[in-house]
């Protein structure tokens, strides 16, 4: 008998498309086979020959938590960049080692959880450091040249699967799974969405992750936006991925939904596909998913559309067609291409923000360079392990010779005397390993524990030499004289066991306590010492240093030794020097990360006194800011002043070759640096158009404006011309470099509406062009602006309009660095007063609100809006036509309160009352009232107590 090979299934046959091959698959899958596909980490189904599938890598700036990989510099500094050729080529790379990682390690997944396209709104947000910038547009733009390097060029066949972070409004992490984003909707198509939709319509984006937070009252993950605005943008699948633990968040932490049945099934109506809970366990969401199922809340056909969406990222992916698939043993891995790109990525990351001619640095300046993290390569949670290392303080020995430089870091070196008279001591580990924190890679690394194999500390006569640092906020870290850190393992043991603060917790922070008698009196120099990972104090135990136990009340009392002060170490290596550069900055897991917000832009103090030292010591002191995020300083007394984000791993090399001029500076500010806390709005103040926030809005002078950078060459900038053509503006410039080195010069277009009818950006970016030219040399730079970029959401037609009028162009070196301008005059549509008559007023349309948030009018869809805290609220709707006449006026709300209607500012010509309440927020009831109006006027509605008004209607 002879054998027959069966035949090849539809969805095994690389000539079908797609989508017929997904159909032929999902007629194969069973029921329990199609929902078992909704967790994170997808089952394999043996019998039709599919593996197991994860969604989820990040890959931030690098791929992170898998081991050693390329590091590049955060993703605020890849937007301090300004160059989308340079981004979309680090995209490629990172795909590629994303591929060359998993070849050998299967964890490594393709679907890749980059970039973040969250707007830099508010400079304390936490995650400052993985947005690009707080403008849209230059958002999209950075964003949409990494999502292209990831996806690959091939027309079919994908790379890597990026997915976008986080839909939407998401810009703090205080209470960021039970907070609200009050987004009007120009504000919600104007800022927030633009970011995301230019990414998803340039092609090269396979989802989003909804955000923790809530929007107008409705969390992300059951967003009526995913249906109504993302998945308008294209005809492709796009995997929409629940942020980890988020599912359950709707009923544990928001009380949103009285069940996880419930949940589970609005998320996935909603437009959630893959959910991100419990880690590896998927029985959780398979039992609720089911649950849904048999209470009629899901149907069949629900958890179809969701794995079919999967799916057509795995087809993407080459999955299913491995003899086709163009990117299968392609990796490229820590390539000496890789290598160079990351020190082009870190030296054009640089931001030089004054310079009094002090830069660049002559071959035979003697420097003295100083600070925290001057002899440091920080890594924040998004990095992968550093393969390759360069520090500020080992570039400058490398370009200038270790001769010529002078180092003191600025710690504060002490010893930690206990009540006892002996003092703390890092006991010596012989054989200790060299461990790296994440070196070996995990899919969870929140759950990598401490070490446990280095002996804790101990106490004696002499103690130990720690090198104290306060980072602010009184936030503490101790590091012995080996370069390890204070930390505390599952044991409670105090231990030198870790390489650097880091961890979900961190658990190498601390803060001491002055120390009260029973009389409530500080003795002295007496301080309690609390570990900040676990809230407890450190005591002084037979068997070692470790924390107390939870019902344990025998906390050490120690005394701080200053045996030098870090002003001291800073002026003593100063003032011989011809110039010092403090390094100063953040830890990237300290005060500011994900989870913690920042309270403020100021420097840390100590910092601040170590820069006051060197300054003190030497008039010609450089300030070299390395963080995530801005800082307020006072700039003026410094000769100069750079700014970048963390680097990666060739960041001190950059900083050392921008110093010495072997690059001249051209990054650019992606963000605007206030001069204090009081230019910053209330953190949770979404409303960037009321509350005048972001370069956009902002009305006061900031320290340093959007866009600014300066270069150690001169440009000249002429020719500006103008062509308006068939629905586009043609711009072109020429810039010339004047000075007497080759540089970048970034030109900026930004447009500004003359006679608007609304309130509009003050400065608005257009475009960019970042051109390297040499001495002498000229560009003709080109803008093509579709006129549609000068439309803006017109709230009284519910729709994007041009209006028509003048509207200026500015090209410049930065938002107020204008170099050239002219006035152009587009033919748009004219201003409309709202037609009330006919169709009413949306409660969430205003022109302008004082005291109101925006809530959910059912948790499926629609706002309405309701005072702050049930207190008193005022809106005003501006041009509202009444027609020939009305003589009623209708509100629809829930809960209770009183609504005054007035008109053109005068008396309230209208009251109506909600009482007694309706049982629940989204139980709504209609109240009439006289209102005679006619012809058009400026509405006012105040709205009085804890009421949620949805719509007003008018008759008669």
């Amino acid at each position: 008998m002879t054998a027959h090979t069966p035949p090849t299934p539809p969805f095994r046959d690389p000539q079908l498309p797609f989508a017929k091959r997904i159909d032929d698959l999902l007629s194969r899958l069973t029921p329990e086979e199609k929902v078992s596909f909704l967790h994170q980490f997808a089952p394999a189904v043996e019998r039709l020959g599919i593996a197991a599938f994860r969604t989820g890598q990040e890959a931030l700036h690098g791929v992170a938590w898998m081991g050693p990989a390329t590091v590049f510099p955060q993703a605020v500094g890849l937007g301090a960049t300004w160059n989308t050729d340079l981004v979309r080529r680090i995209g490629e790379a990172v795909s590629k080692e994303v591929r060359a990682m998993r070849a050998r390690d299967e964890r490594v997944g393709l679907n890749v959880w980059s970039p973040t396209v969250n707007l830099l709104r508010h400079p304390l947000w936490g995650r400052n450091e993985e947005g690009y910038s707080e403008d849209p547009r230059l958002t999209s733009a950075i964003a949409t040249a990494y999502t292209h390097g990831l996806r690959g060029d091939h027309p079919t066949y994908w790379r890597t699967a990026p997915v976008l972070k986080h839909w939407l409004a998401h810009n703090n992490e205080t209470g960021r799974d039970v907070t609200s984003s009050s987004v009007r909707p120009r504000v919600l198509h104007e800022y927030d969405l633009r970011a995301f939709r230019g990414c998803v319509e340039a092609g090269a984006v396979a989802g989003v992750m909804p955000a923790y937070n809530l929007v107008n009252g409705r969390p992300n993950h059951v967003s009526p936006y995913l249906r109504e605005q993302l998945r308008a943008w294209t005809d492709e699948e796009l995997l929409v991925c629940s942020d980890a633990g988020a599912p359950s968040n709707l009923v544990d932490s928001e009380h949103y939904f009285d069940t996880h049945e419930e949940a589970t099934a609005a998320a996935l109506v909603a437009g959630v596909d893959s959910f991100t809970d419990h880690g590896t366990d998927s029985s959780k969401i398979v039992a609720r998913v089911e649950g849904a199922l048999e209470q009629g809340l899901l149907t069949p056909a629900d958890v179809e559309a969701a794995v079919r969406r999967q799916l057509s990222v795995r087809f993407r992916l080459g999955e299913f067609d491995p003899h086709y698939d163009p990117h299968a043993g392609t990796g490229e891995f820590d390539s000496p291409a890789h290598r160079t790109l990351a020190g082009e990525a870190a030296e054009q990351a640089i931001v030089l923000l004054r310079n009094d001619g002090a830069l660049p640095l002559a071959a035979d300046t003697r420097i003295a360079v100083v600070g925290l993290l001057a002899d440091e390569c920080k890594l924040d949670w998004y990095s992968g392990t550093l393969l390759h290392r360069s520090t500020p303080l080992e570039g400058l020995y490398e370009r200038f010779g270790a001769e010529r430089v002078e180092f003191a870091e600025g710690v504060d070196r002490v010893l930690l005397k206990t009540s006892a008279g002996t003092f703390l001591k890092v006991p010596t580990a012989p054989e200790a390993t060299d461990e790296v924190r994440g070196a070996e890679g995990a899919l969870d690394p929140a759950l990598l524990a401490g070490r446990t194999d280095l002996p804790p500390l101990t106490t004696d006569a002499t103690g130990t030499e720690l090198a104290l640092v306060d980072w602010g906020e009184g936030v503490l870290t101790l590091r012995a004289p080996d370069g390890r850190y204070l930390s505390v393992a599952e044991d409670g043991r105090l231990r030198a066991s870790a390489d650097q603060p880091g961890g979900w917790v961190v658990q190498e922070t601390f803060r001491l306590e002055p120390h009260a008698d029973a009389d409530g009196n500080t003795q002295g120099n007496g301080h309690l010492l609390l570990h900040l990972g676990t809230g407890r104090h450190v005591c002084v135990a037979a068997d070692g240093v470790r924390v107390a136990g939870p019902d344990e009340e025998n906390p050490e009392v120690v005394e701080v030794i200053v045996v030098e002060s870090g002003e001291d170490a800073v002026t003593r290596v100063t003032a011989g020097a011809d110039v010092v550069v403090v390094v100063a900055g953040n830890d990237p897991h300290i005060n500011g990360r994900e989870t913690e917000d920042r309270t403020t832009l100021r420097l840390p103090a100590h910092q601040e006194r170590l820069l006051a030292a060197a300054r003190a010591a030497n008039a010609r002191t450089v300030l070299a800011l390395v963080s995530a995020y801005p800082y307020a300083i006072e700039p003026g007394p410094l000769s100069a002043v750079l700014w970048t984000a963390h680097g990666g791993q060739a960041a001190g090399t950059a900083l050392a070759r921008v110093l010495a001029g072997d690059v001249s500076p051209a990054g650019r500010l992606p963000q605007t640096w206030y001069a204090g806390d009081a230019d910053l709005p209330d953190l949770l103040d979404y409303d960037v158009i009321g509350a005048r926030q972001t370069y956009l809005y902002f009305e006061g002078t900031p320290l340093f404006p959007f866009g600014h950078g300066l270069s150690y060459a001169s440009f000249s900038y002429a020719d500006l011309a103008v062509r308006i053509e068939e629905g586009t503006a043609h711009v072109s410039c020429t810039v010339t470099n004047t000075g007497d080195l080759t540089a970048d010069e970034v030109a900026q277009l930004y447009t500004r509406a003359v006679d608007p009818s609304v309130t509009r950006p003050r400065r608005e970016l257009l475009d960019h062009h970042r051109v390297t030219l040499a001495p002498g040399a000229s560009a003709e730079l080109s803008f093509e602006v579709p006129l549609s970029a000068f439309a803006f959401w017109d709230v009284a037609q519910g729709r994007w309009r041009l209006e028509s009028g003048p509207y200026d162009l500015l090209v410049g070196a930065s938002s107020t660095d204008v170099r050239l301008r002219t006035t152009v005059t587009l033919e748009g549509e004219p201003s409309a007063p709202r037609p009330v008559r006919r169709r009413g007023l949306e409660a969430a349309d205003f022109d302008e609100q004082s005291g109101v948030e925006i809530v959910d009018r059912t948790k499926v869809s629609g706002d309405a809006v309701t005072p702050v805290a049930g207190g008193t609220g005022e809106l005003a709707y501006r041009a509202c036509d009444f027609g020939t006449g009305t003589t009623r006026v209708t509100v629809t709300a829930a809960g209770s309160g009183t609504v005054e209607l007035s008109l053109d500012g005068g008396p309230v010509l209208a009251t109506l009352t909600l009482a007694p309440p309706a049982p629940g927020p989204y139980d709504h009831l209609t109240v009439d009232a006289a209102l005679p109006a006619g012809g058009v006027h400026d509405l006012r509605i105040g709205l009085r107590g804890p009421l949620r008004l949805a719509h007003v209607g008018f008759s008669g």
